[in-house]
């Protein structure tokens, strides 16, 4: 558990972080979101002293960080941050055994931990551990940076922009990675990014940062369904709310008996994915896979008439 109490830190007059308040629970995503300058980063590096607080305290499973000495508390957070900060002529077993190797593993440990790493990215370690990072796409190169940042099994996992320099595509995939390796690893993360679509499709909860301040902390479906302030309200977008909503509903809360025609969507798709199958493949509804019931099927008509109701 990662408790941020008052955590303040100021630049001269100006409040780059201006008493900021939450808890993360152990094992879920804490997405940072907000508009450049809102204070997301610098709250961020307080947590692992990269910037030191001005006033507050930051608390790890209880203890406070400022009780241990900054390079012995960064050994134990892993961070990642935009542009991966691979070493250029390291390979990529050596990146990731970076912080291992530091805190005095034996090399045959170090070694079956790059690969196991390697293997849960769904990167051949026989392929991958002796190639250097200029060999590497570029989710390739996020991939290595994630599994660096895991390697020492760290009690958290901080990330600053880290898919920023991905194309949409890749991001995308990239994110969708990162969730299902946290599920599996039950890793506590906290995020930072300006993408609140990212936030929304990561985020156990969202916190959204203006001025500083902490302007709404809960839930994806409380921040977009219920936005606290004017700030909020357009990080959302009133055009993408409806679809923004849709993306956290899984189509098993709309499913109904009855056929339909084409590739099936598991039930725990959500229903913008569901809408884009419909548009995509012209049908008026979209079989559903249910785990112990029949199959069923989603409709166009009841997606619409859902979106509807938000708009």
């Amino acid at each position: 558990m990662i408790e941020i109490d008052r955590i303040t830190k100021l630049y001269g007059s100006t409040r780059a972080v201006d008493a900021v308040s939450l808890t993360a629970e152990t094992g879920t995503i804490t997405v940072l979101v907000g508009t450049s300058g809102s204070g997301k980063t610098t709250l961020l590096r307080m947590i692992n002293r990269l910037v030191e607080p001005t006033s507050g305290e930051v608390r790890i499973n209880g203890e406070p960080t400022h009780a241990v000495k900054p390079h012995l508390l960064r050994r134990r957070i892993g961070y990642a941050i935009q542009g991966h900060g691979l070493f250029p002529h390291h390979t990529v077993a050596r990146n990731i055994g970076a912080v291992p190797e530091l805190l005095g593993w034996p090399r045959d440990k170090i070694a079956a931990r790059v690969d196991e790493l390697l293997e849960l990215f769904g990167m051949d370690p026989a392929e991958f551990r002796d190639r250097l990072p200029l060999e590497l796409s570029g989710g390739q190169q996020q991939r290595v940076g994630v599994a660096r940042a895991l390697a020492s099994r760290p009690d958290l996992l901080l990330m600053d922009e880290p898919f920023g320099a991905l194309d949409p595509i890749i991001r995308t995939r990239a994110q969708e990675d990162l969730r299902a390796i946290q599920r599996k690893l039950g890793s506590t993360i906290l995020l930072v990014t300006h993408d609140m679509d990212e936030a929304i499709r990561l985020g156990d909860r969202i916190a959204v940062m203006d001025g500083g301040k902490l302007v709404q902390y809960g839930p994806p479906e409380e921040i977009v369904a219920k936005p606290a302030t004017p700030f909020v309200a357009d990080m959302v977008g009133d055009a993408e709310r409806p679809m923004r909503l849709l993306s956290l509903i899984p189509v098993s809360e709309l499913a109904e008996p009855g056929p339909a025609e084409g590739p099936a969507l598991p039930e725990d798709a959500s229903l913008r994915e569901a809408l884009s199958a419909c548009l995509w493949s012209g049908r008026e509804a979209i079989p559903v896979e249910t785990v112990g019931a029949p199959a069923g099927r989603v409709t166009l008509a009841a997606i619409r008439a859902r979106a509807e109701r938000h708009g």
